[in-house]
C-alpha cells in the first residue's frame, strides 16, 4: 500500500479542516491552499511530509502531512494525521479574529428596542 493516492481535497475534509468536501475543493480552486507558495489543485496527490498553508474562513494553518486519512474521522483521531506547524504571528492572527466575532447580542440603548422592550414601553405608554 506505498502507492496509494488521496485528493488533496479530500485529505483536507477527512483531517476536519474543512467542513464539507466541497469547501475544501473549492478553497483550493480559489487558491487558499498553496505549497511552497503557489496554489495547488484539488485533486493533487498528498504525500506524507507536504507541507501547506491554508487559509479558511475563521483561521490560518500551516500543516505537514504525517499520514493519509481516507475517511472523516472524530476530531481527537484526525489530529494524528497532520502536524500543525503555524507560525507564531499567525497564532496571534488567529485568536485576533476568533475575538472579534459576534456574540449576537446587540449593543445596548443602540438600534431597536427587543420585544421585552417594546412590551416594558407598550406596558409604561398605557399606564393612565
Amino acid at each position: 500500500m506505498s502507492a496509494e493516492k488521496l485528493r488533496l481535497d479530500k485529505y483536507l475534509w477527512a483531517i476536519r479542516i474543512f467542513k464539507t468536501r466541497t469547501q475544501a475543493a473549492a478553497a483550493c480552486d480559489t487558491g487558499k491552499v498553496k505549497m511552497n507558495g503557489s496554489a495547488v489543485k484539488a485533486a493533487r496527490n498528498v504525500n506524507i511530509g507536504d507541507q501547506y498553508e491554508v487559509k479558511t474562513e475563521a483561521k490560518r494553518w500551516k500543516i505537514e502531512v504525517a499520514g493519509l486519512l481516507h475517511n472523516r474521522q472524530a476530531y481527537s483521531e484526525a489530529i494524528k494525521y497532520y502536524l500543525d506547524i503555524t507560525p507564531e504571528a499567525d497564532q496571534q492572527f488567529n485568536q485576533r479574529v476568533a475575538s472579534s466575532f459576534h456574540t449576537g447580542k446587540r449593543p445596548s440603548k443602540i438600534g431597536r428596542p427587543t420585544k421585552k422592550e417594546r412590551r416594558d414601553l407598550d406596558d409604561f405608554m398605557q399606564e393612565d
